[in-house]
């Protein structure tokens, strides 16, 4: 066995999250309220702009004992990252995997995540598109991984890049994964697999498609791994018991995603 594939985490993590600055955080995913990043002037300290692009730091940081940055995407607050040209695509993707590894290089952090929400049940509340990267100085999202999270039945391939549909998720039934050498060589491509990935995930996924999902970056082993998952509410069999579950017919949803989108 893969010292990197038992069965049980090496390691529990528990972050600390500030209620009182939660509680000032706009929301205008689940109330109508205005966008706090349609607006340069009212953004709290901005760190770096590329076009449209812009990033910022968190001006409510709820994670204690970490470094917060918001990554807003465009200047269109109704965009979406499926619908992208693939200039501003490839953009976005670069310049976020840039500044993440920057934050890496820069020792100050014990491990930086870089990742999106999406809609309702993502765990998000502004609508605007955006991604956020955080350094944590006092813990190692690593710890927690096992390779087999990532490996799955493959959809497509190319350019050294693979899609596949994991066969051992984090939480359970769909998550579909992307990954690519950390030398960056594939990274278009795997931008390519990405805005792919969500635009089946919204508009075909279980024939109706799904309002929410996340996207993550793992920085490991060196490859890059990202997670594409469709949100719905956790199935108790996890929450209450740890329970994870596949479809017993992986292969029916490889082959509407196939024919749909390659």
């Amino acid at each position: 066995m893969n010292e990197h594939d038992g069965d049980i985490m090496e390691k529990d993590t528990i972050l600390k999250f500030d209620k009182f600055i939660a509680r000032k955080k706009p929301n205008n995913i689940h109330q109508e309220k205005p966008c706090p990043f349609c607006v340069s002037e009212g953004l709290s300290e901005i760190l770096e702009t590329h076009d449209s692009i812009i990033l910022v730091k968190n001006k409510y940081p709820v994670v204690q004992d970490a470094f917060q940055t918001v990554l807003i995407e465009t200047d269109d607050c109704e965009a979406e990252l499926s619908e992208y040209s693939k200039p501003h695509l490839y953009k976005l993707i670069r310049f976020g995997v840039k500044k993440w590894f920057e934050m890496e290089e820069q020792g100050n952090y014990k491990s930086v995540s870089f990742f999106k929400n999406y809609g309702p049940l993502s765990g998000g509340s502004v609508r605007h598109p955006h991604m956020q990267i955080i350094g944590f100085y006092d813990v190692d999202y690593r710890e927690n991984l096992k390779e087999g999270y990532f490996k799955g039945d493959e959809i497509h391939s190319s350019n050294g890049v693979q899609l596949n549909l994991s066969t051992m998720p984090m939480i359970g039934f769909t998550e579909f994964n992307i990954i690519l050498d950390d030398d960056l060589t594939g990274i278009d491509q795997a931008a390519e697999y990405v805005q792919k990935t969500v635009h089946y995930i919204l508009h075909l996924y279980n024939g109706k498609g799904c309002s929410s999902y996340n996207l993550f970056f793992y920085h490991w082993l060196d490859k890059i791994y990202i997670k594409v998952v469709p949100r719905y509410p956790t199935t108790p069999l996890f929450v209450g018991y740890g329970f994870r579950q596949v479809f017993s017919d992986p292969y029916v949803l490889i082959e509407d995603f196939q024919k749909h989108s390659f």
